[in-house]
């Protein structure tokens, strides 16, 4: 009979720390594949497989695009690469960031789910935001099975929490005791398993991109455009969950979205630093040749631009300054209330 044999794991922010408690006490006999997403910026190189495989018994390793899927294997995201699961095979894609981030959590979730239905089991560990949920709700919307580190216990708890509030998660677990349920559930058989089309595996952007190309939308039209290429982002209702999507392909949750946003607005912010300091420099070199030429109302003129243009971007870096200050104490407050 049929089993829970794929585990999909995601976490970000204090991720490896857990994942390394969980491993070294998974047996080597586990009937399952494990699959797992830590955010790592697209830039770096992940030692992920070599610190899992000195803490368990489990081969982890980063997977080949196509690889056949083996059970008793970990497969880790390598920076950069959606970990995409199909049917008895493993897919490496380079597709549009979601919430932000490549390899996504959701990506590998919702992919096991359209695959492989009930026989999933999406364990949701530390991180930060909320990138995870999304795809933890369409496993549970599909049969499969939802784990949640208690989110006292992990470093960093806004992604445990995001998916305890907005997903009906089947268990919320102590590190200590996830492995052990884990075992537990893949000895489990199913009843039955629940039918799977190869229409379920096609990926959510070329369906949308056939949706749009038919004269349907995807979604409710946003006046938000998508902070990573400007483009429309349209609004998708996942249950109870709001999530953004552009025709490209980068998706975001709520909380992902206002990340990116402050980011954009960040990096505009400095921009203007850098271009009116750049304008004051030049209305400096300006003034000091116009009074060696003699040109005593131009190098009044070019030293009040200079001025002027300093003064500003004084004023611009401490608005960027004051915003790095304030959002850390909000975040506090919130925590307290």
């Amino acid at each position: 009979m049929p089993c829970r044999d794929i585990v999909v794991i995601g976490a970000s922010a204090g991720g490896v720390e857990a994942l390394s408690q969980i491993v070294q006490v998974l047996p080597l006999d586990l009937s399952a594949a494990l699959f797992v997403v830590v955010h790592f910026p697209s830039y770096s190189t992940s030692f992920l497989p070599q610190i899992l495989n000195r803490y368990g018994s489990l081969i982890a390793l980063h997977p080949q695009d196509g690889e056949q899927i083996q059970l008793g294997r970990i497969y880790v995201a390598p920076p950069d690469y959606h970990l995409v699961v199909k049917r008895d095979r493993i897919r490496l894609s380079h597709d549009p960031r979601q919430n932000g981030h490549r390899p996504a959590i959701d990506r590998l979730f919702s992919s096991a789910a359209r695959a492989y239905g009930s026989r999933v089991i999406g364990v949701i560990l530390s991180g930060m935001l909320d990138d995870g949920t999304a795809g933890l709700a369409v496993i549970k919307a599909r049969g499969g099975v939802a784990i949640v580190q208690d989110p006292v216990e992990a470093l960093f708890d806004s992604m445990p929490r995001s998916a305890i509030k907005n997903v009906k998660v089947d268990c919320i677990l102590k590190l200590t005791d996830i492995a052990s349920t884990l075992v537990e559930i893949t000895r489990d058989p199913l009843k039955e398993e629940d039918p799977v089309s190869d229409d379920l595996e096609a990926d959510t952007v070329a369906q949308d991109k056939a949706a749009l190309e038919r004269g349907e939308r995807p979604g409710q039209p946003s006046p938000l455009t998508c902070p990573s290429c400007g483009g429309v982002l349209w609004e998708l209702q996942d249950g109870n969950l709001i999530r953004f999507r552009c025709h490209v392909g980068h998706a975001y949750s709520t909380d992902s979205l206002m990340a990116e946003q402050a980011d954009t607005v960040e990096t505009a912010l400095w921009s203007a630093v850098r271009a009116l300091e750049e304008k004051a420099a030049l209305g400096r070199r300006l003034e000091t040749q116009a009074r060696q030429q003699n040109r005593f109302h131009s190098e009044v003129q070019f030293k009040a631009q200079a001025q002027a243009a300093e003064r500003d971007a004084a004023l611009v870096r401490q608005i960027i300054l004051q915003s790095a200050i304030k959002a850390p104490n909000e975040e506090a407050n919130s925590e307290e209330a």
